[in-house]
């Protein structure tokens, strides 16, 4: 299986020929031409995660891909078929087995509502947790999608994360709301917490492949 990396928080993944895409928000640039996707993960209703335009140019050239999101994602995208899926779901979405974490986004701020969210796991290997930091209970993680920057996060908690999921590769992800300095400043703290638990950190910038 193979990642492509995307802007902020878009994922392609690739596997026999097939494509799972996860989270193709806002300030993803613009994904056109993409064949053979069988499958959509939208983790949470924020327009950094998913818009219409994103899903009718998948749809238009995929007209059998399955759409997946918690609740709020069907109340939110009213006009796709979006399967609900929850904390301890699996779906076999061939060839992407899809296993789901979680329920809820990280607390903004206490005036802000706190949305539905989910974690997806995928092929037992991948795991991106949305806007949350939920641990898959009972997992052990390969490749580690690690939120890097977001209005919700402080680079502390994005540490502690990744320690207490000590995966065996991370890079990170949820990144366009930073600098360049930012950028590197995460990219060197999130370094440190995989090489505690023996693994290494892979940057990635968008466009970049990752084998699994």
């Amino acid at each position: 299986m193979r990642i492509t990396k995307q802007e902020h928080a878009c994922l392609i993944l690739e596997s026999a020929g097939k494509l799972l895409v996860i989270d193709p928000g806002m300030f993803t640039t613009a994904l056109v031409g993409l064949n053979g996707v069988v499958a959509v993960v939208i983790t949470h209703e924020h327009g950094d995660h998913w818009t219409a335009d994103q899903l009718t140019r998948i749809l238009e050239i995929n007209p059998g891909v399955q759409f997946y999101g918690p609740e709020g994602v069907a109340i939110a995208a009213t006009d796709f078929d979006i399967t609900v899926v929850k904390d301890g779901d699996a779906i076999d979405a061939e060839p992407f087995a899809l296993r789901f974490f979680g329920e809820k986004h990280a607390v903004i701020h206490s005036s802000i509502p706190t949305v539905d969210n989910v974690g997806v796991l995928v092929n037992d290997s991948l795991y991106y947790p949305g806007d949350s930091f939920t641990v898959p209970a009972g997992v052990t993680v390969d490749t580690l999608a690690a939120p890097v920057g977001a209005p919700w996060l402080k680079i502390g908690e994005a540490i502690d994360f990744v320690l207490a999921v000590r995966p065996r590769r991370a890079f990170a992800t949820h990144e366009m709301v930073l600098s360049t300095a930012g950028k590197g400043l995460g990219a060197t703290r999130l370094k440190w917490a995989v090489e505690q638990g023996g693994g290494e950190f892979v940057a990635l910038e968008p466009g970049d492949t990752l084998e699994l």
